[in-house]
Protein backbone atom coordinates (compact mmCIF):
# COMPACT_ATOMS: atom_id res chain seq x y z
CA UNK A 1 0.00 0.00 0.00
CA UNK A 2 1.30 3.90 -0.76
CA UNK A 3 1.91 4.47 2.63
CA UNK A 4 2.39 8.04 1.56
CA UNK A 5 -0.80 8.70 -0.02
CA UNK A 6 -2.15 7.74 2.98
CA UNK A 7 0.00 10.05 5.19
CA UNK A 8 -1.12 12.81 3.11
CA UNK A 9 -4.70 11.63 3.37
CA UNK A 10 -4.60 11.63 6.42
CA UNK A 11 -3.20 15.52 6.99
CA UNK A 12 -5.72 17.22 4.24
CA UNK A 13 -8.36 19.44 5.62
CA UNK A 14 -11.96 18.08 5.70
CA UNK A 15 -13.94 14.93 5.93
CA UNK A 16 -11.69 11.58 6.91
CA UNK A 17 -11.76 8.09 8.58
CA UNK A 18 -11.28 7.71 12.14
CA UNK A 19 -8.53 4.99 13.22
CA UNK A 20 -9.36 3.95 16.67
CA UNK A 21 -6.94 1.17 18.56
CA UNK A 22 -10.02 -1.39 18.00
CA UNK A 23 -9.35 -5.30 18.19
CA UNK A 24 -9.54 -6.61 21.21
CA UNK A 25 -13.66 -5.99 21.21
CA UNK A 26 -13.32 -9.00 18.28
CA UNK A 27 -13.59 -11.22 21.03
CA UNK A 28 -17.36 -10.44 21.56
CA UNK A 29 -17.84 -10.58 17.56
CA UNK A 30 -15.97 -14.12 17.14
CA UNK A 31 -17.53 -15.47 21.03
CA UNK A 32 -14.03 -16.23 22.21
CA UNK A 33 -11.93 -15.13 25.52
CA UNK A 34 -9.52 -13.28 25.88
CA UNK A 35 -7.12 -15.13 26.74
CA UNK A 36 -8.35 -17.65 23.61
CA UNK A 37 -7.86 -14.70 21.14
CA UNK A 38 -4.38 -14.26 22.31
CA UNK A 39 -3.09 -17.81 22.03
CA UNK A 40 -4.54 -18.02 18.12
CA UNK A 41 -3.75 -16.41 14.91
CA UNK A 42 -6.43 -17.41 13.29
CA UNK A 43 -8.73 -16.07 15.77
CA UNK A 44 -6.67 -12.82 15.69
CA UNK A 45 -6.91 -12.46 11.86
CA UNK A 46 -10.32 -13.17 11.83
CA UNK A 47 -11.19 -10.58 14.04
CA UNK A 48 -9.68 -7.79 12.38
CA UNK A 49 -11.16 -8.88 9.51
CA UNK A 50 -14.59 -8.51 11.17
CA UNK A 51 -14.16 -5.62 13.03
CA UNK A 52 -12.27 -3.95 9.24
CA UNK A 53 -15.93 -5.27 7.62
CA UNK A 54 -18.17 -3.42 10.24
CA UNK A 55 -16.62 -0.64 10.64
CA UNK A 56 -14.95 2.65 8.00
CA UNK A 57 -11.66 2.54 10.06
CA UNK A 58 -8.53 4.42 7.98
CA UNK A 59 -6.50 1.50 9.56
CA UNK A 60 -6.97 -2.02 10.81
CA UNK A 61 -4.72 -2.14 13.68
CA UNK A 62 -3.76 -5.79 15.44
CA UNK A 63 -4.27 -5.73 19.72
CA UNK A 64 -1.71 -3.91 21.43
CA UNK A 65 -0.70 -6.86 23.83
CA UNK A 66 1.82 -5.06 25.75
CA UNK A 67 2.76 -8.36 27.48
CA UNK A 68 4.28 -10.63 24.20
CA UNK A 69 7.39 -8.77 24.05
CA UNK A 70 8.19 -9.31 27.74
CA UNK A 71 6.96 -13.34 27.57
CA UNK A 72 10.16 -13.90 24.81
CA UNK A 73 12.68 -12.18 27.22
CA UNK A 74 11.04 -14.66 30.24
CA UNK A 75 8.98 -12.14 31.95
CA UNK A 76 5.89 -14.28 33.94
CA UNK A 77 2.30 -13.33 32.18
CA UNK A 78 -0.93 -13.75 33.78
CA UNK A 79 -4.32 -14.68 31.49
CA UNK A 80 -7.56 -14.03 32.09
CA UNK A 81 -10.57 -14.75 30.03
CA UNK A 82 -12.11 -11.36 30.18
CA UNK A 83 -9.24 -8.94 30.38
CA UNK A 84 -5.64 -7.97 28.59
CA UNK A 85 -2.73 -9.90 29.63
CA UNK A 86 -0.11 -8.52 31.98
CA UNK A 87 3.18 -9.32 32.86
CA UNK A 88 3.83 -10.13 36.86
CA UNK A 89 7.00 -9.90 39.05
CA UNK A 90 10.57 -8.69 37.89
CA UNK A 91 12.92 -10.84 35.33
CA UNK A 92 15.49 -7.94 36.18
CA UNK A 93 16.59 -7.14 39.60
CA UNK A 94 20.08 -5.80 39.57
CA UNK A 95 22.95 -4.48 36.66
CA UNK A 96 24.87 -8.28 36.80
CA UNK A 97 21.10 -9.56 35.99
CA UNK A 98 20.70 -6.78 33.62
CA UNK A 99 24.00 -7.84 31.64
CA UNK A 100 23.37 -11.73 31.76
CA UNK A 101 19.65 -10.89 30.00
CA UNK A 102 19.89 -12.58 26.95
CA UNK A 103 18.04 -11.49 23.91
CA UNK A 104 15.57 -13.81 22.35
CA UNK A 105 15.35 -14.54 18.70
CA UNK A 106 12.02 -13.49 16.81
CA UNK A 107 9.45 -16.17 17.34
CA UNK A 108 10.01 -16.70 21.19
CA UNK A 109 6.97 -16.88 22.94
CA UNK A 110 4.16 -15.71 21.35
CA UNK A 111 5.81 -13.47 18.74
CA UNK A 112 5.70 -15.94 16.44
CA UNK A 113 2.26 -16.69 16.55
CA UNK A 114 1.30 -13.09 16.51
CA UNK A 115 3.55 -12.35 13.36
CA UNK A 116 1.54 -14.95 11.67
CA UNK A 117 -1.68 -13.63 12.77
CA UNK A 118 -0.38 -9.99 11.06
CA UNK A 119 0.50 -12.38 7.89
CA UNK A 120 -2.74 -13.83 7.92
CA UNK A 121 -4.66 -10.52 8.58
CA UNK A 122 -3.00 -8.67 5.77
CA UNK A 123 -3.94 -11.47 3.08
CA UNK A 124 -7.84 -10.62 4.35
CA UNK A 125 -7.92 -6.68 4.86
CA UNK A 126 -6.64 -5.23 1.35
CA UNK A 127 -8.66 -2.23 1.43
CA UNK A 128 -7.03 -0.02 4.06
CA UNK A 129 -3.68 -0.58 5.90
CA UNK A 130 -3.06 -3.00 8.15
CA UNK A 131 -0.55 -2.35 11.44
CA UNK A 132 0.96 -4.65 14.20
CA UNK A 133 0.69 -3.84 17.74
CA UNK A 134 4.27 -3.78 19.16
CA UNK A 135 5.58 -2.32 22.69
CA UNK A 136 8.36 0.66 22.51
CA UNK A 137 11.38 -0.42 24.48
CA UNK A 138 11.45 2.07 27.61
CA UNK A 139 7.91 0.41 28.58
CA UNK A 140 9.34 -3.46 27.55
CA UNK A 141 11.92 -2.74 29.98
CA UNK A 142 9.88 -1.15 32.63
CA UNK A 143 7.94 -4.84 32.38
CA UNK A 144 10.80 -6.78 33.12
CA UNK A 145 12.14 -4.47 35.97
CA UNK A 146 8.56 -4.09 37.71
CA UNK A 147 7.39 -0.67 36.84
CA UNK A 148 7.61 1.49 39.95
CA UNK A 149 11.56 0.37 39.71
CA UNK A 150 11.88 1.14 36.38
CA UNK A 151 10.76 4.59 37.13
CA UNK A 152 13.01 4.76 39.92
CA UNK A 153 15.96 3.05 38.49
CA UNK A 154 16.19 5.90 36.20
CA UNK A 155 17.29 7.38 38.43
CA UNK A 156 19.33 5.23 41.11
CA UNK A 157 20.70 2.76 38.74
CA UNK A 158 20.84 4.37 35.70
CA UNK A 159 23.70 2.66 33.85
CA UNK A 160 21.66 -0.53 34.78
CA UNK A 161 18.62 0.66 32.70
CA UNK A 162 20.68 2.10 29.86
CA UNK A 163 22.05 -1.80 29.70
CA UNK A 164 18.33 -3.21 29.46
CA UNK A 165 17.14 -0.65 27.21
CA UNK A 166 20.46 -1.66 24.28
CA UNK A 167 18.83 -5.12 24.44
CA UNK A 168 15.17 -4.27 24.30
CA UNK A 169 15.96 -1.89 21.20
CA UNK A 170 18.04 -4.87 19.44
CA UNK A 171 14.90 -7.22 20.01
CA UNK A 172 12.31 -4.60 18.68
CA UNK A 173 14.22 -3.52 15.72
CA UNK A 174 14.33 -7.52 14.76
CA UNK A 175 10.96 -7.57 15.63
CA UNK A 176 9.39 -5.07 14.24
CA UNK A 177 11.38 -5.71 11.33
CA UNK A 178 10.10 -9.14 10.81
CA UNK A 179 6.47 -7.79 10.46
CA UNK A 180 7.97 -5.42 8.29
CA UNK A 181 9.37 -8.19 5.70
CA UNK A 182 7.56 -11.26 6.54
CA UNK A 183 3.51 -10.23 7.07
CA UNK A 184 2.58 -7.53 4.23
CA UNK A 185 1.48 -4.89 7.11
CA UNK A 186 1.80 -1.30 6.62
CA UNK A 187 3.68 -0.36 9.82
CA UNK A 188 3.41 -0.36 13.64
CA UNK A 189 1.94 1.39 16.04
CA UNK A 190 4.60 1.56 19.09
CA UNK A 191 3.20 1.78 22.29
CA UNK A 192 5.84 3.77 24.87
CA UNK A 193 3.32 4.79 27.40
CA UNK A 194 5.91 4.15 30.26
CA UNK A 195 7.75 6.78 29.13
CA UNK A 196 4.80 9.38 29.82
CA UNK A 197 5.63 8.67 33.87
CA UNK A 198 8.92 9.91 33.61
CA UNK A 199 10.02 13.98 33.99
CA UNK A 200 11.01 15.38 30.63
CA UNK A 201 14.39 15.22 31.05
CA UNK A 202 14.66 11.15 31.88
CA UNK A 203 12.45 10.49 28.58
CA UNK A 204 15.13 12.19 26.56
CA UNK A 205 18.01 10.45 28.13
CA UNK A 206 16.11 6.73 28.31
CA UNK A 207 13.50 6.76 25.66
CA UNK A 208 13.92 9.45 22.91
CA UNK A 209 17.67 8.08 21.28
CA UNK A 210 16.28 4.34 21.86
CA UNK A 211 12.66 5.04 19.74
CA UNK A 212 14.70 7.01 17.19
CA UNK A 213 17.13 4.19 16.75
CA UNK A 214 13.92 1.64 16.02
CA UNK A 215 12.28 4.23 13.84
CA UNK A 216 15.42 4.55 11.52
CA UNK A 217 15.73 0.75 11.26
CA UNK A 218 12.58 0.03 10.00
CA UNK A 219 10.29 3.12 8.64
CA UNK A 220 10.36 3.83 5.26
CA UNK A 221 7.60 5.20 2.30
CA UNK A 222 5.54 1.45 2.68
CA UNK A 223 5.90 0.75 6.02
CA UNK A 224 5.40 3.21 9.06
CA UNK A 225 5.31 3.42 12.97
CA UNK A 226 2.80 5.31 14.50
CA UNK A 227 4.33 6.22 17.88
CA UNK A 228 1.59 6.21 20.49
CA UNK A 229 1.93 7.53 23.75
CA UNK A 230 -1.09 7.65 27.06
CA UNK A 231 1.26 9.22 30.47
CA UNK A 232 0.23 12.19 31.93
CA UNK A 233 3.05 13.94 31.14
CA UNK A 234 3.45 13.95 27.68
CA UNK A 235 2.81 17.90 26.91
CA UNK A 236 6.08 18.09 28.76
CA UNK A 237 7.78 16.23 26.63
CA UNK A 238 6.12 16.77 23.36
CA UNK A 239 9.35 18.18 21.77
CA UNK A 240 11.38 15.19 22.54
CA UNK A 241 8.70 12.86 21.33
CA UNK A 242 8.18 14.01 17.95
CA UNK A 243 11.79 14.30 17.33
CA UNK A 244 12.21 10.24 16.75
CA UNK A 245 10.86 11.08 13.53
CA UNK A 246 7.71 8.27 13.06
CA UNK A 247 5.15 9.46 10.27
CA UNK A 248 2.26 9.48 13.04
CA UNK A 249 1.89 10.62 16.11
CA UNK A 250 -1.37 8.92 18.82
CA UNK A 251 -2.02 10.54 22.13
CA UNK A 252 -4.13 9.03 24.95
CA UNK A 253 -6.74 10.99 26.93
CA UNK A 254 -4.85 11.98 29.86
CA UNK A 255 -3.81 14.96 28.01
CA UNK A 256 -5.41 18.13 26.24
CA UNK A 257 -5.75 17.05 22.89
CA UNK A 258 -6.55 20.70 22.02
CA UNK A 259 -3.11 21.79 23.62
CA UNK A 260 -1.19 19.28 21.77
CA UNK A 261 -2.39 19.96 18.80
CA UNK A 262 -1.13 23.32 18.85
CA UNK A 263 2.38 22.20 19.55
CA UNK A 264 2.29 18.98 17.21
CA UNK A 265 3.87 19.76 13.94
CA UNK A 266 1.61 19.98 10.99
CA UNK A 267 3.44 17.65 8.20
CA UNK A 268 2.33 14.53 10.31
CA UNK A 269 -1.24 13.26 11.05
CA UNK A 270 -1.78 13.37 15.21
CA UNK A 271 -4.19 11.36 16.19
CA UNK A 272 -6.63 10.70 19.61
CA UNK A 273 -7.72 10.64 22.00
CA UNK A 274 -11.90 9.60 22.80
CA UNK A 275 -11.41 7.67 26.54
CA UNK A 276 -11.64 3.77 25.82
CA UNK A 277 -12.51 3.17 29.55
CA UNK A 278 -15.11 6.08 30.28
CA UNK A 279 -16.33 6.19 27.00
CA UNK A 280 -16.24 3.34 24.78
CA UNK A 281 -16.56 0.56 27.76
CA UNK A 282 -18.61 2.14 30.50
CA UNK A 283 -20.01 5.05 28.44
CA UNK A 284 -23.43 5.40 26.59
CA UNK A 285 -24.34 6.33 23.05
CA UNK A 286 -25.24 9.66 23.90
CA UNK A 287 -21.76 10.19 26.18
CA UNK A 288 -19.84 8.75 23.20
CA UNK A 289 -21.32 10.56 20.87
CA UNK A 290 -20.66 14.33 22.90
CA UNK A 291 -17.45 13.41 23.91
CA UNK A 292 -16.40 12.67 19.93
CA UNK A 293 -17.54 15.59 19.35
CA UNK A 294 -16.28 17.97 21.40
CA UNK A 295 -12.85 16.83 20.77
CA UNK A 296 -13.69 17.12 16.80
CA UNK A 297 -15.00 20.72 17.34
CA UNK A 298 -12.23 21.52 19.66
CA UNK A 299 -9.12 20.12 17.13
CA UNK A 300 -10.69 19.84 13.50
CA UNK A 301 -9.63 22.80 12.62
CA UNK A 302 -6.09 21.20 12.45
CA UNK A 303 -5.62 19.62 8.88
CA UNK A 304 -3.46 16.66 10.78
CA UNK A 305 -5.86 15.70 13.54
CA UNK A 306 -7.58 12.32 12.96
CA UNK A 307 -9.83 11.61 15.64
CA UNK A 308 -9.13 8.34 17.09
CA UNK A 309 -9.78 6.44 20.94
CA UNK A 310 -6.88 7.61 23.51
CA UNK A 311 -5.81 4.19 23.56
CA UNK A 312 -6.34 0.45 22.89
CA UNK A 313 -10.39 -0.05 23.57
CA UNK A 314 -10.81 -2.70 26.17
CA UNK A 315 -12.08 -6.20 25.42
CA UNK A 316 -15.60 -5.88 27.10
CA UNK A 317 -16.15 -1.90 25.38
CA UNK A 318 -20.15 -2.42 24.40
CA UNK A 319 -20.02 -2.30 21.02
CA UNK A 320 -23.22 -0.17 20.98
CA UNK A 321 -20.66 2.44 21.99
CA UNK A 322 -18.09 1.31 19.47
CA UNK A 323 -20.79 2.20 16.75
CA UNK A 324 -22.07 4.93 17.97
CA UNK A 325 -18.59 6.72 18.02
CA UNK A 326 -17.93 6.52 13.90
CA UNK A 327 -21.93 7.59 13.68
CA UNK A 328 -20.71 10.77 15.43
CA UNK A 329 -17.47 11.02 13.36
CA UNK A 330 -19.50 10.74 10.30
CA UNK A 331 -22.26 13.22 11.77
CA UNK A 332 -19.65 15.93 12.68
CA UNK A 333 -18.12 15.79 8.99
CA UNK A 334 -21.68 15.80 7.46
CA UNK A 335 -22.32 19.03 8.59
Amino acid sequence: MDMSRWLSDMMQPGSKKSMPILSFPSVQLLGVTVEELCHSSQLQAQGMKMIADRVPSAAAVSMMDLSVEAQAFGCTVKMSRHEVPTVVGALVTDEDEAEALAVPPVGAGRTGLYIEAMKEASSLITDRPVFAGVIGPFSLAGRMMDVQEALVNCIAEPDMVHVIMEKTTSFLIDYITAYKTQTGASGVVMAEPLTGLLSPALAEEFSEPYVKRIVDAVQDDNFIVVYHNCGDNVLLMAQSIFRVGAKAYHFGNAIDMEKMMAIAPGDVPVMGNVDPAGQFMNGTPDSIREETMRIMEACCRYPNFVISSGCDIPPESKWENIDAYFAAVSEFYGK
